[in-house]
């Protein structure tokens, strides 16, 4: 089914005053794990629990803020724990929970593939844009 005909099937099919996101899990689920930070800390944390700062270096690219609101976002929906260590100065650490153990290998299989094809993707882009008006 098409993106689009899944657009229409929501509104037709969430009642009124409810998100059309009841109706699609995925829809709900994809935003949350799927976004351009959150799946790349998943599959950091996969490894194990990690500090602030591993994941900021292990992370290219990543915002101390961006960091901040994927880690906290993902908290709140019960797929990370933070916990704070009193060191002096205290330390902080985040894990996965039970929640992402179902879906933590195909996570690092999309992460794999999207490795190993990125150049593929890269020299498709430019064959595209190169033969297409812009």
């Amino acid at each position: 089914m098409s993106q689009r005909n899944i657009a229409v099937t929501d509104q037709v099919t969430a009642p009124a005053g409810e998100a059309a996101s009841a109706d699609c899990p995925l829809r709900e689920v994809l935003a949350l794990i799927g976004d351009k930070w959150s799946a790349q800390v998943l599959v950091e944390l996969g490894a194990g629990p990690r500090r602030f700062t591993q994941l900021e270096r292990a992370i290219e690219g990543v915002s101390r803020r961006m960091l901040t609101l994927s880690l906290r976002n993902l908290e709140r929906n019960g797929l990370v724990t933070r916990t704070v260590y009193p060191d002096a100065p205290p330390s902080v650490e985040y894990a996965t929970t039970a929640l992402i153990e179902e879906i933590r290998e195909p996570l690092e299989a999309l992460s794999a593939w999207a490795r190993r094809t990125g150049p593929a993707i890269a020299a498709a882009r430019h064959a595209y844009d190169t033969r297409s008006p812009t």
